[in-house]
């Protein structure tokens, strides 16, 4: 396995790490505020991540 397929695999992972966390967040505060900023997050990241050149 290359370096390469390595850190595409640990980005991946990170991300829906993240989401967890967001999930966790929201219920121990009882608010869904959590949840609503990781998925503007990633829809800006989405956005943002089409304009950058390959």
């Amino acid at each position: 396995m290359s370096i390469s397929k390595i850190r595409t695999l640990l980005y991946k992972i990170a991300k829906y790490l993240g989401d967890f966390n967001a999930i966790k967040r929201a219920i121990e505060k009882k608010e869904i505020t959590p949840i609503v900023k990781r998925v503007i997050r990633r829809i800006y990241g989405y956005i943002t991540s089409r304009g950058m050149p390959k």
